[in-house]
């Protein structure tokens, strides 16, 4: 008989973006972790600031669940591992309850919560509506079978407006209303061309996730939303999934203000394959970490950090030296602008950056392809071989003169195939975030290209 995993979970959902799901899920880990709960937490799609907030709030990694990289199977048997022993799951929608890929409902956070049989709490901002709201509810509910929706929370809601919504909208949408936070304007968290800001940025980031707790405790139904919580059904169990210790080269991870965007599941893939990775930052450091036999350069704001990062010559030159001399290495997104001859800040001036590539990194004024893309080579490279496909995502609003054509990104939403990513050497770079499980081979490759280093490095 198939083992099961008891795990009470919820998926916070809304009607739109803007809505407080971020904040919202805070209060919820931090009010769930006051109750000595253990609660873990995920992120529907493929955003990487929100895990980074709810790591804050936690202290342990945030993963994501994104449909578009895994299939459903992948996702729930992720789910269930990395949730076994925790009190309670908080997984945190994206966008609109139903959008998805392509204007479809494909890896929305309601495919989610239905692929994992995870109830949603539904966060809707009740300005300007009244009975309209009930609506709009209503319709959300009923709009896919089944429906998810299993309550409402009010938010940016003062306490007349929830009394006076509160019965109104449970007779006429059958669901429970659990709750209602106010207007909190010293607990927002501001936002920047990618969205939020990152959680280092947040001045007092523990004290308003703190208020917001305190307050969701004495306005929301918490024992209704972990009854919510515990309505779902049990999970098929997964082994929980702890890296072995690995004992293969260092990859060095730049992880600092500037970069700082990746996916937990590509880092533990990596450790999964022997490589030990060590973090460094790009701004302060002045040399790779000792023993490095590969560099993974993430994605961030290197846009922001233009002139620090530029300042800082030895670490420019340490990178520069490192990858020309063969080191295996990925960048991605930023860590690719990185690598340009210079890089313009949004001011638009242009710092010189570590020189590997020969393109410029500029401000474009204007959002860059954005989206879901599954990235195919043209030709075989070091880490994909012709014919085979890896899943990945870009959102940048900085472009480059010289964005590569050692690929083609498909779009799931169709269109012609574009051309990215610079393949030089054991260096593969360019714009696009990638999602390794989707392809294990990719980084199973790029860690025996890490072991011939070594060898090569060591004689």
């Amino acid at each position: 008989m198939e083992e099961r995993l008891d795990l009470p979970r919820l998926l916070v959902a809304a009607p739109a973006s803007g809505s407080g799901k971020t904040t919202v899920t805070c209060a919820l880990l931090r009010a769930f972790q006051r109750r000595g709960l253990d609660p873990c937490a995920f992120k529907c799609g493929p955003d990487y600031i929100d895990p980074m907030f709810h790591r804050e709030v936690l202290g342990l990694p945030s993963r994501n669940l994104d449909l578009f990289f895994s299939g459903e199977d992948q996702a729930r048997a992720l789910l269930s591992s990395a949730g076994r022993g925790r009190g309670v799951a908080v997984l945190e929608g994206a966008m609109g309850c139903y959008d998805g890929v392509g204007g479809t409902e494909r890896a929305s956070s309601w495919h989610l919560a239905r692929a994992t049989g995870t109830p949603i709490l539904l966060v809707v901002r009740p300005q300007g509506a009244a009975l309209t709201l009930a609506a709009m509810v209503r319709g959300l509910a009923r709009f896919r079978s089944p429906g998810m929706i299993g309550g409402l929370l009010l938010n940016g809601c003062s306490r007349g407006l929830a009394e006076l919504l509160t019965p109104m909208l449970q007779r006429e949408t059958g669901l429970p209303v659990l709750g209602w936070l106010p207007q909190l304007p010293d607990c927002a968290i501001a936002s920047r061309h990618l969205g939020l800001l990152t959680p280092g940025e947040v001045q007092g980031l523990a004290d308003k996730v703190d208020r917001l707790a305190s307050q969701l405790e004495e306005t929301v139904d918490l024992e209704g939303v972990l009854a919510l919580a515990r309505s779902a059904a049990p999970l098929p169990a997964e082994p929980s999934v702890i890296p072995p210790e690995p004992e293969g080269p260092v990859v060095a991870v730049a992880r600092d203000r500037a970069f700082c965007f990746y996916y937990e599941d590509n880092l533990d893939l990596l450790r999964r394959n022997g490589l030990r990775l060590a973090e460094f930052s790009p701004l302060e450091d002045r040399a790779l970490p000792a023993g490095s036999c590969g560099l993974y350069l993430g994605g961030g704001y290197p846009e922001l950090w233009a002139e620090q990062l530029s300042r800082n010559a030895p670490m420019r030159r340490a990178v520069r030296e490192a990858i020309r001399g063969g080191m295996p290495a990925l960048a991605e997104c930023g860590g690719f602008l990185y690598l340009q001859s210079s890089l313009e800040d949004p001011e638009g001036r242009a710092w010189p950056m570590a020189g590997v590539l020969a393109g410029e990194g500029t401000h474009s004024r204007g959002r860059q392809p954005f989206g879901y893309l599954t990235l195919r080579p043209e030709g075989d490279n070091p880490y994909l071989i012709s014919g085979e496909e890896i899943a990945g995502h870009e959102f940048h609003r900085w472009a480059c003169t010289q964005p590569g054509d050692a690929c083609r990104a498909v779009r799931p939403s169709g269109g012609d195939p574009r051309p990215c990513m610079i393949c030089e050497g054991k260096l593969l770079a360019g714009f696009p975030h990638l999602y390794f499980p989707s392809n294990p081979r990719f980084a199973a490759r790029f860690a025996a290209a890490c072991v011939q280093y070594q060898k090569e490095t060591t004689l």
